[in-house]
C-alpha cells in the first residue's frame, strides 16, 4: 500500500491536513480498498462510478451515519485527485457520486446563567491545574476556538499588550481572537503559578500537564466535561459545545454574522448560519410563553 502512504504525505504536505484528518483519510481510503478484495493499483484505476455507489450501500446497510458516508466519499475523491496528480489514473470515478444529505441539527450550547455560575462561583482551585483547568474553560468560552487549537497553543501565542491570542486553525490557517478581560487576568497568574510550578521547565506550550509535558486531547477534554457537569445536566459537554456556546452568545448580543465566521475561523458562511437557526428557536420559545395570542 505505498500509494497509501504517498496519499497521507499529499495530505499533510500540500493540503495542510490535521493529523486526525490524516489518519481518518487514509483509514477510510484502506477501508475502500477492503471492500474492493484487493490493493492492486490496476484494480485502483479500474474502479467505476457503480462500484463506488455498491460501496455507498454496504456502508449504509452496516448502519453508518451520513456525515461518516459524507467523508468517507470525501476521502475517497481526494484520494482519487492525488492519483491523477500523480499519473496512476485517468479520471475519478467518486465525483461522479452524489453526497448523502446530512440532517442539518441544531447546535447545542449551554446557558450564559450556567457559564456565568461556573467561572464566577465555581472554584477551581489556586494551585496550578486549578488555574489552568479555569483558564482553559475562559479560553474556549471567550474566543470559541476548537481544541486542537487550544492544545496546540503557544505560550509565544498570547500578547497580553494587544489583548489578542494568535490561533492555528484547519490547515494550519491563522486568526487573531481577542482576549476577555477575565482571559487577560488569568493569563497573568496563570504565567506567575506555572513558572513557580516547573522551575526549569522551558516547553515552548501553553498548557502542560502536571509533568511539564504539552496537554493532550483527553485530558482538556475531561477537565471540560467535569467542570460543565458542575453547572449543567446536558448530555454532551465537551469542547465543542463550549465553542458553540461562544458562537451563540455573539449572535444573540447582536454580532455581525461574518465577524462571527471570521473569529470561528470558518472558511464559508454556511457553517456559520447554523447559529441563526439556534437563536430563532430561542426566540420562537421566548415568543410562545410570553405573547398572550401565541
Amino acid at each position: 500500500m505505498h500509494y497509501i502512504e504517498s496519499f497521507s504525505k499529499y495530505l499533510k504536505s500540500e493540503k495542510r491536513c490535521s493529523k486526525h484528518t490524516v489518519i481518518a483519510y487514509a483509514n477510510d481510503v484502506k477501508n475502500f480498498l477492503d471492500f474492493l478484495g484487493g490493493s492492486e493499483i490496476e484494480r485502483v484505476a479500474a474502479v467505476k462510478p457503480k462500484i463506488v455507489r455498491n460501496w455507498i450501500v454496504s456502508l449504509s446497510d452496516s448502519g453508518m451515519s451520513a456525515s461518516t458516508i459524507h467523508r468517507k466519499i470525501s476521502a475517497l475523491r481526494t484520494f482519487y485527485k492525488h492519483l491523477q496528480i500523480e499519473g496512476l489514473v485517468d479520471y475519478n470515478p467518486a465525483h461522479a457520486v452524489n453526497l448523502p444529505k446530512i440532517p442539518r441539527r441544531l447546535p447545542v450550547f449551554v446557558q450564559e446563567q450556567a457559564m456565568d455560575m461556573l467561572l464566577d462561583k465555581v472554584e477551581f482551585g489556586t494551585d496550578y491545574e486549578g488555574i489552568r483547568n479555569k483558564l482553559i474553560i475562559e479560553l474556549f468560552y471567550g474566543t470559541g476556538m476548537r481544541l486542537s487549537e487550544l492544545v496546540g497553543l503557544r505560550s509565544s501565542d498570547i500578547d497580553l499588550k494587544s489583548r489578542l491570542v494568535k490561533v492555528r486553525g484547519k490547515r494550519d490557517k491563522e486568526r487573531l481572537i481577542p482576549l476577555t478581560n477575565e482571559a487577560i487576568l488569568l493569563l497573568s497568574t496563570y504565567n506567575k503559578v506555572r513558572l513557580q510550578f516547573f522551575e526549569n521547565n522551558d516547553s515552548p506550550w501553553l498548557f502542560l500537564t502536571a509533568k511539564g509535558e504539552q496537554v493532550y486531547h483527553k485530558l482538556v477534554y475531561r477537565i471540560v466535561n467535569s467542570s460543565l457537569s458542575m453547572v449543567s445536566t446536558m448530555k454532551k459537554k465537551s469542547p465543542h459545545i463550549l465553542r458553540h456556546t461562544y458562537a451563540t452568545v455573539l449572535l444573540n448580543r447582536g454580532a455581525d454574522l461574518s465577524a462571527i465566521k471570521e473569529l470561528l475561523g470558518h472558511s464559508n458562511l454556511n457553517a456559520t448560519q447554523v447559529y441563526t437557526h439556534t437563536t430563532f428557536e430561542q426566540l420562537n420559545t421566548i415568543y410562545k410563553q410570553a405573547h398572550p395570542r401565541a
